[in-house]
């Protein structure tokens, strides 16, 4: 794209998420991508906890990238943060919440993305021999993913990350519950070491490219996307308003116009199964 084309950009990031972000924003914006060399994102949090991480996710990555911007003097940025549990609707289900932020300071731009994905193998448990972490690993990918250790110990280090070979786990499955018998396993969610999420941040990289090549109908500012969702698609049956989405409303950050797009979802009328008059 014009404004942004050989152009330098920062992603603000220590745990090679470039790989999968860098290609697509230089195939389709002409930007030239970098990535600091020691820029230490642990600052704002740690997944493993030995940081806490104070603010949520969407305020964490703004910070983020803000600060990568400035102190490597650069006028355009990205950053992603994340975030693992539960997922907010869908009962016991684990999910992978990433956000994804450009800003571009020349143009007074900040866009952002958030791919909410049940694609995760987030996993954490406590274990008290070397067996039973055996089948725990089994199940999240190992050792194609990566592992961490840790026990509550002022002692010894207390934490083992980016554990990839069966030899590091047993050995410091070993180092660490000759200290303490209850032995904490995760999965090790940094990007670099987990396959699995870094295809959510690709996911989630594309979805922004698509966002910034949405120009405003008004004024052709990139980043004109949805800002709220409206519910009330007719039911087949009784014709009553459901739940589901009816339209998106779609604004400018830049002149403010909005436009409202009927039926994102290509139905006009609902299942009766989800009418709460039909199906009470």
């Amino acid at each position: 794209m014009e404004i942004f084309e050989g152009r330098r950009l920062i992603i603000a990031t220590k745990h090679k998420k470039e790989s999968v972000i860098a290609p697509l924003l230089e195939e389709h914006l002409g930007v030239q991508c970098f990535v600091p060399t020691d820029f230490e994102t642990d600052k704002l949090g740690t997944f493993t906890g030995e940081i806490e991480r104070k603010n949520d996710a969407l305020t964490t990555v703004r910070q983020k990238c803000l600060l990568a911007m400035e102190e490597y003097q650069c006028d355009l940025g990205i950053a992603s943060e994340g975030s693992f549990g539960p997922h907010p609707s869908i009962f016991m289900a684990h999910a992978d919440d990433e956000f994804l932020i450009f800003i571009d300071k020349k143009n007074n731009l900040e866009i952002i993305v958030r791919e909410l994905s049940l694609d995760t193998n987030f996993n954490a448990t406590t274990v008290n021999c070397f067996q039973n972490l055996v089948d725990l690993v089994k199940t999240v990918g190992f050792p194609e993913h990566g592992v961490i250790l840790k026990i509550t110990s002022e002692e010894v280090p207390t934490v083992v990350k980016g554990i990839q070979t069966w030899e590091l786990l047993e050995e410091s499955f070993n180092t660490l519950s000759a200290i303490n018998s209850q032995v904490v396993a995760e999965t090790d969610m940094r990007a670099m070491y987990n396959p699995t999420r870094m295809k959510v941040i690709e996911k989630a990289a594309h979805k922004l490219i698509e966002k910034i090549k949405s120009l405003c109908p008004e004024c052709h500012v990139p980043g004109f996307g949805v800002v709220n969702i409206k519910s009330g698609l007719p039911c087949e049956w009784c014709g009553s308003p459901t739940n589901s989405t009816k339209s998106h409303i779609f604004k400018c950050q830049k002149c403010n116009f909005e436009q409202e797009n009927m039926f994102p979802n290509n139905k006009k009328t609902e299942d009766p199964m989800f009418c709460d008059y039909c199906n009470p």
